[in-house]
């Protein structure tokens, strides 16, 4: 597989660090992965960086998951890319939100790398 360009977007560093670790354990080793800390950081490495797939938290300050789905759409930055939420939430309805702004799914914390591999190797293999 080549190269897959990733954004991962959480204000925790730790659980930036632990998706990348989850995806890489899923067998993509060739990942190029960029960081932000909130929807608002990834918006500007948006604006530079062309990515295969979007893995996001919800629950963020500055601009929450739901909010950067939104602006993704509004300013049509990476239109196509798979955007899969991570997320403590069990709330239906903040699921249903994300789904309805434009993710393709999402992953509950705490997830294992099986459930991440199952998730996201799909949406990565060419039709």
């Amino acid at each position: 597989m080549s190269e897959i360009r990733t954004l991962i977007v959480d204000d925790s560093s730790v659980m930036r660090k632990i998706v990348e670790r989850a995806l890489r354990q899923a067998g993509l080793d060739s990942l190029v992965v960029h960081e932000a800390g909130s929807g608002a950081e990834g918006i500007e490495v948006l604006k530079k960086e062309k990515v295969e797939i979007i893995l996001s938290d919800i629950n963020m300050p500055v601009m929450d998951g739901l909010e950067f789905l939104r602006q993704l759409k509004a300013q049509n930055l990476a239109p196509g890319v798979p955007v899969i939420m991570i997320t403590t939430e069990s709330s239906e309805e903040h699921v249903k939100q994300a789904i309805q702004a434009g993710a393709v799914g999402y992953i509950r914390k705490p997830f294992t790398a099986d459930q991440v591999k199952e998730r996201v190797l799909p949406l990565l293999t060419p039709a």
